[in-house]
C-alpha cells in the first residue's frame, strides 16, 4: 500500500482568517500530482519547532527561522526545506545539513522583481519624485522651479554583489547609457566582459566613483556591516545609496548619519537592521529617502515565480532528483539522505533513486 507524500507549508502565508496572503504561489503545480499533498501548519512559529516537521517529507517555507534545536528530535523524514526566496539568513545550514535535509532556494525568480525595484527607487529620487507629488497636493506649484532633478543617463552606477539581481540591474540600466562598476570578487572576468561592466578592486574605489551604489550581495560573515561610515565618507555629496539584499550589511547609524550630514544626497532602503523599524527611526523621516517594507520585488507575477521554483524542487527531490537551487548539494550523497529517500520511494510504490 502506497503512502501520501507530506508537504507542510508554514503559516505565514495565510492571513489572520486562514486565506491565501498572496495571489498565487505555485500550488496548481501540485493538481496534477498523485499521491501528494500539502497542508498549512496550524500555527506561525518561529524558529520552527520539532512538532511543525513531524510527519513531513518536505516544508515550503516563508519567514521562519531554522536552527539547530528545530531538529531535537531529529528529522527521520524530512528530506527538503524549500525555502520561499534567495535568502536564507535565517537557515543553520550546518545544521540542515547535519540532519540530512537539503535546503533550496528560488535563484532566478527574484532577479528582475528586485532589479526593477531598485530601478524604480533610483528614477524617483533622481527626479525628486516624492517632492514634486508633494508639491501638488500641498498647493505648492509655484516652487517647482526649485526642485530640479537629475538624469540617470551618463552617471556611474556602483553595483556591489554580481548575482542574479545585479546582473539583471545591468541590463536593465543599459539604455540609459550608464558605466557600471561591479565588486564582486568571485564574478569571473568573463562575465564582466559579457555584461559591458568594469570591475572595481577595491570597494572604497567603487564608493568613490558611483554617483549611484546598489547593494545585492549575501548576507554572511563577511559582509554583516561592510557598508560603514568609512565608504559613506567616500560618497560623492550628489551620490544615491540604495539597499535591496539584507539590513545588516549595512551599518545604519553610519548611513543615517550620512544622510543628517549631507554627505550624500539620499537612499532607497527596501531592508533593515530591525524589521520592521522602529517608529521613531530617522530614516522614517527623511524627504530623501524611499522606503519600501521588505517588498520592493513583491508582484504578482514574482511570487508565483517563486512559489513555482520552490514546489518543483520539491517534486525533484521526490521523483529522486537533484533539485535546483541547491545550498548544501553535499547532503545529496549523505549515507542518511539517501537512506531517508530510499525510504520515500519504498513508501510510495518506486525506488527513490
Amino acid at each position: 500500500m502506497t503512502e501520501t507524500l507530506m508537504i507542510h507549508i508554514t503559516r505565514d502565508f495565510l492571513d489572520e482568517e486562514g486565506r491565501l496572503t498572496y495571489r498565487d504561489i505555485g500550488l496548481g503545480l501540485l493538481e496534477p500530482e498523485t499521491g501528494v499533498q500539502y497542508r498549512f501548519l496550524p500555527q506561525h512559529r518561529s524558529p520552527v519547532t520539532p512538532e511543525m516537521i513531524a510527519g513531513a517529507d518536505a516544508v515550503l517555507s516563508l519567514t521562519p527561522a531554522w536552527t539547530a534545536q528545530t531538529f531535537a528530535a531529529g528529522a527521520e523524514r524530512l528530506l527538503i526545506v524549500a525555502r520561499f526566496g534567495v535568502g536564507y539568513d535565517m537557515c543553520d545550514v550546518a545544521a540542515l545539513t547535519a540532519n540530512n535535509v537539503l535546503l533550496t532556494i528560488t535563484p532566478g525568480a527574484t532577479d528582475q522583481p528586485v532589479a526593477g525595484g531598485v530601478l524604480a527607487m533610483m528614477l524617483a529620487l533622481s527626479r525628486r519624485l516624492l517632492t514634486k507629488n508633494r508639491l501638488v497636493r500641498e498647493g505648492r506649484w509655484h516652487e517647482r522651479a526649485y526642485y530640479q532633478g537629475t538624469e540617470i543617463g551618463g552617471k556611474v552606477l556602483g553595483i556591489v554583489g554580481f548575482g542574479g539581481a545585479g546582473r539583471e540591474l545591468r541590463r536593465l540600466v543599459e539604455p540609459f547609457g550608464m558605466r557600471v562598476l561591479v565588486y564582486d570578487p568571485y564574478v569571473p572576468d568573463q562575465v564582466l566582459a559579457e555584461l559591458h561592466a568594469e570591475r572595481a578592486v577595491a570597494l572604497p574605489d567603487l564608493f568613490t566613483q558611483a554617483d549611484y551604489v546598489s547593494i545585492h550581495c549575501l548576507l554572511n560573515e563577511q559582509t554583516r556591516g561592510m557598508i560603514d561610515r568609512d565608504l559613506f565618507a567616500r560618497m560623492k555629496p550628489t551620490a544615491f545609496f540604495f539597499n535591496a539584499a539584507r539590513g545588516p550589511i549595512v551599518n545604519e547609524a553610519d548611513l543615517i548619519a550620512a544622510l543628517q550630514e549631507g554627505r550624500i544626497a539620499g537612499a532607497g532602503i527596501d531592508v533593515f537592521e530591525e524589521e520592521p523599524p522602529a517608529q521613531d527611526n530617522p530614516l522614517l523621516g527623511m524627504d530623501n529617502v524611499v522606503l519600501s517594507p521588505h517588498s520592493i520585488c513583491w508582484t504578482d507575477e514574482c511570487f508565483q515565480a517563486i512559489g513555482e521554483t520552490a514546489i518543483r524542487s520539491i517534486l525533484s527531490v521526490c521523483r529522486g532528483e537533484k533539485p535546483f537551487g541547491l545550498v548544501n548539494p553535499e547532503v545529496w550523497e549523505q549515507t542518511g539522505f539517501q537512506r531517508k529517500l530510499t525510504a520515500m520511494g519504498r513508501r510510495r510504490g518506486s525506488q527513490g533513486r
